[in-house]
């Protein structure tokens, strides 16, 4: 592997921890607000910094007040989403449909979220799916134009 590459990995990793603990008490529970997931875009540009995300789901969620479900459901939550997201970019390589596509898919997605938390704290499937799906929607859509535009500024396929 080239250094680059696990440079990369290492620093996205750090970026998403560092703003999943900026905003903790918003990021495990059942309204969930974590705006670290705004880096699942990357994928948008560049399927090779899905180690670096799902590196950085991994270690986020060991200090997660739910303990291994949320080490268990959130890191599947996100392999599942993201090799999903990459199949579906093999066939649309306009940029901003793949935002809206990866916005879309990763809110959907949320039942597997929602079904750990009624695992873990007995809450209600179909409640919790909506609230955390909300969550994830709110903070995929807001955070496609920021990374669009950082996209425009360091070219996100050349930096891995």
């Amino acid at each position: 592997m080239k250094v680059k590459f696990l440079a990369t990995t290492g620093i996205i990793a750090a970026l998403y921890i560092a703003v999943t603990m900026l905003v903790a008490p918003f990021g495990f529970t059942e309204v969930q607000f974590r705006v670290s997931e705004m880096f699942n875009h990357l994928v948008a540009f560049n399927p090779r910094f899905a180690g670096g995300i799902i590196l950085g789901v991994f270690i986020s969620n060991m200090f997660s007040p739910l303990g291994w479900y949320d080490l268990v459901f959130g890191v599947i939550h996100s392999i599942v989403t993201i090799s999903i997201f990459i199949f579906i970019c093999k066939f649309v390589k306009n940029i901003v449909a793949r935002l809206i596509i990866n916005s879309l898919l990763f809110t959907f997605t949320m039942f597997i979220i929602a079904f750990e938390l009624n695992l873990a704290l007995e809450l209600p499937f179909l409640w919790t799916w909506l609230t955390v799906a909300v969550g994830e929607f709110v903070v995929l859509i807001v955070g496609a134009p920021i990374m669009y535009t950082l996209n425009k500024r360091l070219d996100f396929k050349k930096l891995i």
